[in-house]
């Protein structure tokens, strides 16, 4: 692809910030800007691209299928103009990271800013390095001792390394208010569930992982996703404008189930429960930060 001038940071965040509030407005809201500002500037960014991103009714602005697919991929250039960011600015202190982490999405949002909060506490000059990325990333970190701790969702194949179990979470089903199944009563089993296109993470990922595994476990084989994002994020918000179904984290859709934007649909004759792992490399066991860190997180093991 062949542009005069790349993408702007801005933009990017505000494309993003529809996907995760399914509204202009709510995003314009957030990024502190007017709404015909917003609008003004997604639509130089749809020129710049070529590309619909915005479906535009009297109801408001919601991410096209395009616009979902760019959402995912401008999520994750913004997570990694924040690690070259973070890197520059421990350069420019003269300090490397005297801990070296690397997550799956999951733990990094929902679990790691709780446990790095209490570890800072007792230890208040750690510098940590945190790199967000799908969980075989993590492990791959972890095997070559790149890493003094890892942590990921994927429920196996973890060779090379040593792992505990440090929390616990499950998937579940999720649509949109106005889907179909929405109002059902009667669970979803494995084999419709695995007949029915799923919006689903990128290979590689924990979520889809744990999914193929547990739908392999049900004798059943999922058929090709319906659309594969490169984060949860980017899942969640194409199931809340109603691009179809998905398996996500409970601990991600959590909020969205209490506020009704998501709805739970329920399965049966599969289990979908799944455990969240440190890891590190086989030779050598965590010391100082590292082995407090992960001290203190099989201390919260629910």
């Amino acid at each position: 692809m062949c542009m005069e001038r790349l993408p702007d940071i801005e933009s990017l965040r505000l494309l993003v910030l529809v996907g995760r509030h399914g509204s202009l407005t709510a995003a314009a809201a957030e990024s502190r800007t007017s709404q015909p500002s917003a609008s003004k500037r997604m639509s130089a960014f749809e020129r710049m691209l070529g590309v619909q991103l915005l479906d535009r009714s009297r109801r408001g602005s919601a991410l096209t299928p395009a616009g979902m697919l760019v959402s995912g991929w401008a999520e994750r250039v913004l997570e990694e103009m924040t690690v070259l960011l973070d890197g520059v600015e421990a350069l420019r202190r003269e300090r490397s990271a005297q801990l070296s982490l690397a997550a799956s999405l999951t733990v990094a949002e929902h679990l790691l800013p709780s446990w790095i909060g209490e570890l800072r506490r007792s230890t208040p000059d750690l510098h940590v390095g945190l790199q967000v990325m799908n969980s075989s990333r993590v492990h791959e970190l972890a095997r070559q001792g790149e890493i003094d701790l890892g942590f990921v969702e994927s429920p196996g194949g973890l060779s090379g390394v040593r792992s505990r179990v440090v929390a616990r979470d499950r998937l579940v089903v999720v649509v949109s208010r106005e889907h179909k199944w929405s109002r059902r009563r009667r669970p979803v089993g494995p084999a419709e569930l695995a007949a029915t296109p799923l919006i689903s993470r990128e290979r590689g990922s924990g979520t889809r992982d744990t999914a193929e595994r547990a739908l392999a476990a049900a004798g059943t084989e999922a058929v090709p996703p319906l659309l594969e994002l490169g984060s949860a994020t980017a899942v969640r918000s194409a199931v809340a404008a109603g691009a179809g179904p998905a398996l996500l984290s409970e601990l991600i859709v959590a909020p969205d189930l209490a506020t009704g934007l998501l709805v739970e649909v329920p399965t049966a004759d599969v289990d979908f429960s799944r455990t969240l792992r440190a890891v590190w490399n086989a030779a050598r066991h965590p010391t100082g930060a590292g082995a407090q860190l992960l001290a203190l997180a099989l201390r919260r093991l629910r």
